[in-house]
């Protein structure tokens, strides 16, 4: 195989010089960042200048902005680097004790509250070097999940929105419906003329940005009458606290914030398909051996939940 020529006359270098240039925008910032003289930077980046034949940054008043292609490099920059540092990560033993890596996980915030403090338990016992990040998840994250993986380690989403990516099963909970704990409609059970009448609180609300359970019941004929749309679960129960209004929420989060936001859980009175989440993530991480010690350790903080049961 013939040797690529562009990269043997590259100093990769200027790849970590590029990604930080182009994330502040500042060449005396870069050089802070990466522990180098100014004078360092700005002729790193007169050599990139040269090498794409394009300024990267332009002044704009005070400023430095970048130009067209620099926006599309730093799309791509991150990624190189991550596809770098494993190469360079690589070893014939893995040892997490000397992991000194942060690890990107996208999820909504009910499973970074369920399975977050598992997870973050686990890496300061097993690899105390290691950061982990949990990124809020957004529907376009989701919409655009082959995007998001190539700068995020995986993604944490039920079943039903991402295909033809690996994953791996972690665990299932119940929708539970919740209202406020003196609500002066609502007994001890709901019935679905009941659901049709209450103002409702619900999540995101797009097409392709939704709870299952929502969609479920909609599908029964039940259009919710939405009082308030937003995009987090863990801020659904203190809207409906109060209230007359009702949400769906998942019985693991309902349980826990329950005497905080001062709710109720009460069974659907339909059939609910349950919630079953599940860790994706970008096949080029298959063999990686320190995203292998991640999968591991999410199905190890996943097995310790207990199984959901009826309120």
């Amino acid at each position: 195989m013939a040797v690529d020529r562009v990269l043997a006359n590259l100093d990769l270098n200027l790849l970590l010089t590029l990604d930080t240039l182009l994330r502040e925008r500042n060449v005396t910032r870069t050089a802070e960042r990466l522990g180098v003289s100014q004078p360092a930077v700005s002729g790193a980046l007169g050599r990139l200048r040269r090498h794409f034949g394009d300024q990267l940054l332009v002044r704009v008043g005070n400023r430095y902005d970048l130009t067209p292609l620099a926006t599309r490099v730093a799309a791509l920059t991150g990624p190189a680097l991550a596809g770098v540092r494993r190469v360079f990560d690589a070893t014939a033993e893995f040892d997490p004790t000397g992991l000194d890596r942060e690890f990107t996980i996208v999820s909504s915030d009910y499973a970074a509250t369920i399975l977050g403090p598992l997870i973050a338990r686990r890496f300061a016992a097993q690899a105390p070097g290691a950061r982990l990040r949990l990124q809020q998840t957004t529907p376009y994250a989701v919409d655009h999940a082959a995007d998001t993986l190539r700068s995020a380690d995986g993604l944490i989403i039920p079943h039903g929105f991402v295909t033809g990516l690996p994953y791996l099963d972690l665990y299932s909970d119940r929708w539970v419906c919740v209202v406020s704990g003196d609500h002066p409609d609502v007994g001890d059970t709901l019935t679905m003329e009941l659901l049709a009448e209450l103002p409702w609180v619900v999540i995101f609300d797009r097409p392709t940005a939704f709870a299952p359970a929502s969609r479920q019941l909609r599908m029964l004929g039940i259009e919710a009458r939405v009082e308030v749309v937003v995009d987090g679960f863990a801020q659904m129960p203190f809207l409906v606290a109060g209230t007359r209004r009702v949400a769906l929420l998942q019985e693991r989060l309902a349980r826990l914030v329950a005497p905080v936001a001062g709710i109720r859980m009460l069974d659907c009175p339909f059939e609910v398909v349950p919630v079953a989440e599940a860790f994706w993530w970008n096949p080029l991480y298959r063999n990686d051996p320190a995203h292998m010690w991640l999968r591991d350790v999410l199905v190890s903080a996943a097995a310790e939940l207990r199984p959901t049961h009826r309120p």
